[in-house]
C-alpha cells in the first residue's frame, strides 16, 4: 500500500490510504468533484454523495483517490489535517486545523478499472399523447406529454416531459362589465373616464432635471408625452383612487398612483445619478495568494457595467463588481479601481492599493526609521549636543498578516506594520536617570482599532451667533443636533470616503448648509467650525405678477445675479397652483466678498460623464425659501428665469461654459440644472446690457450655483508643525489646512477681485496637498492658504522684512515666481495666521520647479509621498508654556501609533481619559510646575516612570501676585491588559523656592479614605496616589474621557480654567476649584526655567532650518504681550490672535 501525509504544525499527521493500483494501463481517473463546500463543519466529498449526483460516473470499488483544493493545491501541501479512503471518499474537519484556520475548499477524482466503466445511456420508452389544451378562450396554454427510462440502474440522457403552445378557444362576444364609480366606461371597456377632469404633472430626472419626451402609460398604452419643460396634460383621468399611470423615461419605469381630486399638478424624480457606496480596500499579499476588490454602485437605474482598472490601464475579461485575483505575482502589484457606468451615469471608484510581497520577504522591514522626541529642559545629551533622542518608529502601512483561505472584499482582521521589540534606556539627566522605550524591530500585528470623529461648533457668519439645536443630516437621516453653544460632536462611520453633514436650523434664522468635512482616516479628532449664513429677511410678492429679485451682497456695485419670476408660477407641494402673497427669502453668497468664503456650501465638486470627481468655480449661490403669506406653508417655483451679469464674468472663456447647478444635500455633489444663454437686452431704464439667461424650477431647499467647470488645476504641499524649528519629527497631523482660490481680474491681474473655490484638506504624516486652480502665466491665479488645530489658529512663516527661503520651506527662484506674502506683509497688525501665493504652474522645462511645493494635477501621488526635503510650505503652532514627556512614545496626533505597553500614558486606544490638577501659585512671579508619574499599585509599573507633565502658571488677570497652573496627571485605571488598575504615583513639584500652602479638604479627605495613601513629608512638593473616581472642582481634580486624546484633554482643561465640572473658559479663573496652593519666592539665580533652557540652549539645539534672532525677539515680545493681555486659554494657552 502507498501512503500520502498532510502533516499539521501542531498536529501528529493524518494518512490517505491508497490500495494496489495494479498496472497503470489499465485504469482512468475520473472527472473531478466537488459536491460541498467547507461550511459549517468542514468539507465532505463523500463517495456516496458523488454517486447521488453522479452515479453513472465513478465504478463501484475504486482504487484511489486524488485530494486537491480548488486553488489547485495538493492536499498534501495544505498543511491542514484531512482525512481520506477510495471506499469512503474525502473529508476535513474544520476542529482538527490550527487555531483560527478553517478547511480549504477541496475537490477529488477517483481511479476506476477501465474495462469496468458503467453504461452511461439508458433506453426510452414512446411518447405518450398530448394533453388536452387547458387554455380558457382568448388565452394561450401548453400542452404536455412524457415518456419514461427503461432501465432500472441506468439514467437515461434527455428530457421526460415536452411541451408545446397553443390557443384556446374563440370568445363569445358580450358586453362590457366595467363599472365606474365616477365616470363613464371609456370604448375599449378598459378604464373610466372623466370629462371634466383633467390631469396636470410634471416629470423630472437626475437632480431635478425636465424630462422631455418622457412617455406616459395606462395599462400599456400611450397617453402622451411630456413637453419641453417636462410637463404633460391628460385629460378625462378620473380621481378615484384606482388609475395607475406609467412613466417611462429611457429604459426607467416609475409608476404614480393617482388619488381624488379636481386638479392636480404632481412630480416624478425618475432618475438618481450614480452613487458609490462601497470602495475597493487596499490590502497586502504574499506572492502565489488570492485577494478580491469590490465595488459597489447605487442608482437608478442600477449601473449594467463594470470596468477594472490596473495601474490606469483597462484589464480586459473584467466586467463585474468583484474583482479576483489568484496565484498574484509581483507584477500584479500596484493601483486598482472599478468604473461603472449605465443609464444613471458613470461614477469611478476610490483607488486601492495592492502590496505583494515576496514568499520569504519581510512582510514589514524590521528595521524602525528615525525618529526624534525632545527631551526635558534638564536632559541636554552630550553624546548628541541636543535635547534630542532617537527612539526609532515602524511606519505605518498594510502587511500580509495571518489570513484564512477564504476570498472576501474586505479582510476579517486588518494587519499593519508595528513595534514588535521594544527595549528600555536610561538616559543621564541633572540629578536624575530618565527612562525610554525605544523600538528596536518592527514586525506585522493587528491594527490598533481607532474611530474618526469631526466635532466643533455650528455659527453665524456674519456675528458668531451659535445655531442652537440644529439638526444634523446625514444620507439624508438625522444623526446628531448643535448644542446650545452651537457644538457638535459627529462620529465618521467606517469606510466612509465623503463625510456630507447637513445642518438644518429649526428656528429658520439661517439657511441650511450642507459641508463636506475633511477628517482624520487613521482616526482622531478634526475640529470644525461650521459658518452658516443667516437668512434674509422675506419680501412679500404677489404670485399674480412678474416678480424680479436683484442678488448681490456688495455695496456700491450692481447686482450680480437676477431672479425673474412669472405671474401664476407658484405652486403648493401638491401641486396645486397658489394665489396670493409670497413671502420669499432669497439669500445670496456673494463671492465678491471673500469674508463669505468659509460660509460655501459642500466642496464644489460634480461628477463628470467619466466618473470622475471634478471641480467648479462658483460665481454665486442663492438659497430660496418661498412660503404663503397667510398659513407660512412652503411654495414651489416653476420656469424661473436667472439673469447673471456678463460684466461680472471676467474671465471672458467662461462665458460660453457657464451652467446653473444645484446641490445634492446627500452626496454633497453639484448637479447641473442647465445651462446659461447670452443675451443683450434692456432691462427696465437702464442701459442695455448682457446677460447670462438660464431657466429652472425651484422645488425642495435646495442650494443654487451658478458656475463653470474648470480643467487648469495644481495641488500645493504644505506642512504644519509643532513648532518655530519646523523638524521633520515634530510634523503634526489632523490641522485642517483650507486654500481659497481668488478670481483674477482681467487680464490676469495679481490683484485679485473675487474668491472662486474653497478647499480644505486634514494633514496627514507627510502633510496635505490641497487642490487648486493655476495657470502657467504666474499671476493668473492666487491663492490663500490657512491652518486651524482645534480652533487654534497655527502661524504662517513670516514674508517681512526679509524673506527667508529655508524657513518658508521653497527654494528661489521658484518663491520669487511664487509671490508669497503672509498677511501681515504690509501691516505688522494684521493677524500672521494665512499667506498669499501666485499659483504658478510649475515648468516642465525648469528643474527648480519640479520638486514642489506646486504640483501638476496628474501628480498627485508624487505630492502626497514627496520627501521632507521637497519644498512645501510651513505653519507652526504657536509654542506654549507646556511640555510632554511619555516614556513610551506615543503621537496625540495619530492614534494608530499606539503600543502595548505597560507603561503607555494611555492605556486604552479610543478611550483617551485626560486628568488634571489646578494648582495656585502665590508668587510675584510666573512659576513652572511639573508632575512625575510612576506606577503606584500596579506589580508590573509599581515605581517605574510612565511620564513628565509640565506647564508654567499663568497669572490672574486682577491680583499682581497671584497664578494658578491647570497641571495634567496620568489618571489611575486599568492599564493596557486590562486585568487591574494601577493607582498612579503622583508628584507635583513647582520649579522654584516654594512651600506647600494648603491641600483640598475634600481631596485630602478622598485621599485618607481611599488607602494606600501616599508620603507628604516634604513640603516642597505634593504627591498623591491619583484617585479612580472623576471627582470634580469641588475636589480641584477635572476628568474628561473621549475617544480622541486631543479633544479629552481640551474639554477637561478648558473645565479645569473655569473652576467647574460642566462649564468651560479659556481664561484662568485662579480662585476656582483649586486643588493645592504654594507660596513661592524669587527663584534661585542658578536655576532656570523649562523655557529660558530651551531658549538658551538654541545654538546647541540640532535642527532641521536656521533661525535669526528676530525670531527670539518676536518670541519675547510675544510672550511680554500674552502676560499683559492675560488672554491665554484652554485652546490656545499661549493666548495668539484669533
Amino acid at each position: 500500500a502507498q501512503n500520502m501525509c498532510c502533516q499539521s504544525p501542531d498536529r501528529k499527521s493524518t494518512k490517505i490510504l491508497f490500495k494496489n493500483l495494479g498496472t497503470p494501463d489499465n485504469f482512468d481517473w475520473t472527472t473531478w468533484f466537488n459536491v460541498d463546500h467547507p461550511g459549517g463543519r468542514g468539507d465532505y466529498e463523500q463517495l456516496d454523495a458523488i454517486r447521488f449526483y453522479y452515479r453513472t460516473r465513478v465504478c463501484e470499488t475504486p482504487r484511489a483517490i486524488e485530494a486537491r483544493t480548488t486553488e489547485w493545491v495538493p492536499a498534501r501541501e495544505t498543511g491542514e489535517v484531512v482525512h481520506a479512503d477510495p471506499t469512503v471518499g474525502f473529508w476535513c474537519l474544520n476542529e482538527e486545523q490550527s487555531p483560527g484556520r478553517n478547511c480549504s475548499n477541496y475537490a477529488v477524482r477517483f481511479l476506476c478499472p477501465k474495462g469496468l466503466s458503467v453504461n452511461t445511456q439508458g433506453t426510452w420508452g414512446l411518447w405518450s399523447n398530448w394533453s388536452p389544451c387547458p387554455a380558457l378562450c382568448g388565452q394561450v396554454g401548453v400542452q404536455l406529454r412524457h415518456r419514461n427510462c427503461q432501465s432500472q440502474s441506468v439514467t437515461c440522457n434527455g428530457p421526460k416531459i415536452e411541451g408545446k403552445p397553443c390557443n384556446g378557444p374563440e370568445c363569445i362576444k358580450t358586453d362590457c362589465y366595467l363599472h365606474c364609480v365616477i365616470g363613464r366606461v371609456n370604448a375599449d371597456c378598459d378604464a373610466c373616464m372623466c370629462e371634466e377632469h383633467v390631469l396636470l404633472g410634471s416629470v423630472r430626472s437626475a437632480g431635478g432635471l425636465i424630462a422631455e419626451g418622457a412617455a406616459i402609460l395606462r395599462s400599456g398604452k400611450l397617453l402622451t408625452l411630456t413637453d419641453h419643460n417636462g410637463h404633460f396634460r391628460v385629460p378625462g383621468i378620473c380621481p378615484d383612487g384606482n388609475t395607475t399611470l406609467t412613466v417611462n423615461l429611457c429604459i426607467l419605469v416609475q409608476t404614480v398612483h393617482k388619488k381624488p381630486r379636481t386638479k392636480a399638478k404632481g412630480f416624478v424624480n425618475a432618475h438618481t445619478d450614480a452613487v458609490k457606496t462601497a470602495n475597493p480596500e487596499s490590502k497586502a499579499r504574499r506572492e502565489g495568494q488570492s485577494t478580491a476588490f469590490c465595488c459597489k454602485v447605487a442608482g437608478t437605474p442600477q449601473p449594467n457595467k463594470y470596468q477594472w482598472f490596473h495601474n490606469n490601464i483597462l484589464m480586459e475579461m473584467q466586467s463585474e463588481g468583484t474583482l479576483v485575483l489568484k496565484d498574484l505575482h509581483p507584477e500584479q502589484a500596484g493601483e486598482y479601481y472599478c468604473r461603472a457606468s449605465g443609464p444613471s451615469g458613470a461614477v469611478k471608484s476610490k483607488p486601492a492599493i495592492l502590496k505583494i510581497i515576496g514568499r520569504e520577504e519581510h512582510s514589514c522591514n524590521p528595521t524602525p526609521e528615525s525618529h526624534l522626541i525632545r527631551l526635558p529642559h534638564d536632559c541636554y545629551q552630550n553624546s548628541t549636543n541636543s535635547f534630542y533622542y532617537d527612539v526609532g518608529k515602524c511606519p505605518l502601512g498594510k502587511c500580509a498578516g495571518q489570513l484564512d483561505n477564504a476570498i472576501r472584499c474586505k479582510d476579517n482582521v486588518a494587519y499593519c506594520c508595528g513595534v514588535a521589540k521594544m527595549e528600555e534606556r536610561q538616559l543621564t539627566c541633572q540629578g536624575y536617570q530618565l527612562p525610554t522605550m525605544v523600538v528596536t524591530e518592527c514586525g506585522c500585528q493587528k491594527c490598533v482599532d481607532t474611530k474618526a470623529v469631526v466635532y466643533g461648533r455650528a455659527v453665524a457668519a456674519d456675528n458668531g451667533e451659535p445655531m442652537r439645536f440644529g439638526h444634523i443630516f446625514m444620507n439624508g437621516v438625522r444623526i446628531s443636533r448643535t448644542g446650545y453653544k452651537g457644538t457638535f460632536s459627529v462620529q465618521v462611520p467606517p469606510d466612509t470616503e465623503r463625510l456630507v453633514l447637513t445642518f438644518v436650523d429649526n428656528m429658520q434664522k439661517f439657511v441650511n448648509t450642507t459641508k463636506v468635512l475633511p477628517f482624520n482616516t487613521k482616526g482622531g479628532a478634526v475640529y470644525h467650525e461650521i459658518k452658516v449664513l443667516r437668512k434674509k429677511a422675506p419680501v412679500t410678492i404677489s404670485s399674480s405678477e412678474t416678480n424680479t429679485l436683484n442678488l448681490g451682497e456688495v455695496e456700491g456695485q450692481e447686482a450680480m445675479v437676477q431672479i425673474q419670476i412669472p405671474p401664476h408660477s407658484f405652486y403648493k407641494e401638491n401641486g396645486e397652483v397658489f394665489t396670493g402673497n409670497v413671502n420669499a427669502s432669497v439669500t445670496f453668497l456673494d463671492p465678491r466678498d471673500v469674508t463669505t468664503t468659509a460660509a460655501a456650501s459642500s466642496d464644489l465638486n460634480f461628477i463628470g460623464g467619466e466618473g470622475d470627481v471634478l471641480p467648479l468655480r462658483t460665481y454665486g449661490m442663492f438659497s430660496v425659501d418661498f412660503r404663503g403669506e397667510e398659513n407660512n406653508e412652503p411654495l414651489n417655483a416653476g420656469e424661473v428665469k436667472v439673469f447673471l451679469d456678463s460684466a461680472q464674468v471676467k474671465m471672458s472663456e467662461h462665458l460660453s461654459n457657464m451652467k446653473l447647478w444645484s446641490l445634492n444635500p446627500e452626496t454633497g455633489l453639484w448637479e447641473e440644472e442647465g445651462s446659461l444663454q447670452l443675451d443683450k437686452r434692456r432691462r427696465g431704464k437702464r442701459e442695455e446690457r448682457t446677460f447670462l439667461i438660464g431657466n429652472m424650477e425651484i422645488r425642495e431647499r435646495r442650494l443654487f450655483n451658478l458656475d463653470v467647470p474648470e480643467n487648469r488645476r495644481c495641488y500645493v504641499k504644505v506642512r504644519a508643525f509643532r513648532s518655530e524649528r519646523f523638524m521633520p519629527s515634530e510634523q503634526v497631523e489632523g490641522v485642517v489646512v483650507s486654500l481659497i482660490n481668488m478670481e483674477p481680474t482681467a487680464g490676469y491681474s495679481s490683484n485679485p477681485r473675487a474668491w472662486g473655490r474653497f478647499d480644505s484638506v486634514v494633514t496627514g504624516p507627510s502633510g496635505a496637498c490641497l487642490p487648486a486652480f493655476c495657470d502657467e502665466q504666474p499671476d493668473a491665479y492666487s491663492a490663500y492658504v490657512m491652518a486651524n488645530l482645534g480652533g487654534e489658529e497655527l502661524e504662517a512663516v513670516s514674508s517681512a522684512p526679509k524673506l527667508n527661503p529655508s524657513l518658508v520651506g521653497v527654494p528661489q527662484p521658484y518663491l520669487r515666481k511664487l509671490n508669497y506674502r503672509r498677511t501681515d506683509h504690509e501691516d505688522s497688525r494684521v493677524k500672521k495666521t494665512a499667506f498669499s501665493i501666485n499659483v504658478a504652474k510649475p515648468s516642465p522645462n525648469a528643474a527648480e520647479e519640479s520638486n514642489g511645493p506646486v504640483y501638476a494635477f496628474e501628480k498627485l501621488k508624487e505630492c502626497e509621498e514627496a520627501p521632507f526635503s521637497a519644498a512645501h510650505f510651513r505653519f507652526s503652532r504657536v509654542e506654549g508654556d507646556r511640555y510632554d514627556y511619555n516614556t513610551v512614545p506615543f503621537n496625540e496626533d495619530d492614534p494608530m501609533s499606539w503600543t502595548e505597553d505597560y507603561l503607555s500614558w494611555w492605556p486604552k486606544p479610543m478611550e483617551y481619559r485626560a486628568c488634571y490638577i489646578k494648582v495656585k501659585i502665590n508668587s510675584p512671579h510666573e512659576i513652572n510646575v511639573r508632575s512625575r508619574n510612576m506606577g503606584g499599585t500596579h506589580p508590573k509599573t509599581v515605581g517605574q516612570l510612565y511620564g513628565l507633565r509640565d506647564t508654567r502658571s499663568i497669572r490672574d488677570m486682577e491680583q499682581a501676585n497671584v497664578s494658578a497652573v491647570c497641571l495634567e496627571f496620568k489618571c489611575s485605571g486599568m492599564l493596557y491588559d486590562q486585568d487591574r488598575v494601577d493607582r498612579t504615583l503622583v508628584k507635583v513639584i513647582p520649579q522654584g523656592s516654594c512651600k506647600r500652602d494648603h491641600v483640598n479638604t475634600m481631596l485630602q479627605d478622598y485621599l485618607v479614605n481611599h488607602l494606600p495613601l501616599a508620603v507628604n513629608n516634604d513640603t516642597n512638593e505634593f504627591t498623591m496616589l491619583a484617585p479612580l473616581d472623576s471627582l470634580g472642582h469641588n475636589y480641584g481634580i477635572y476628568t474628561e474621557t473621549e475617544q480622541d486624546p486631543r479633544t479629552a484633554k481640551e474639554i477637561a482643561l478648558g473645565r479645569c480654567f473655569d473652576g467647574t465640572s460642566d462649564g468651560t473658559s479659556r481664561v484662568m479663573k485662579t480662585n476656582e476649584g483649586v486643588a493645592l496652593s504654594f507660596s513661592c519666592g524669587d527663584r534661585e539665580v542658578t536655576r532656570q526655567s523649562i523655557f529660558q533652557a530651551m531658549q538658551s540652549s538654541q545654538n546647541q539645539i540640532v535642527t532641521s532650518v536656521a533661525r535669526g534672532d528676530n525670531r527670539k525677539t518676536r518670541r519675547r515680545q510675544r510672550a511680554n504681550t500674552l502676560r499683559r493681555s492675560g488672554k491665554r486659554s484652554a485652546r490656545n494657552p499661549t493666548g495668539g490672535k484669533r
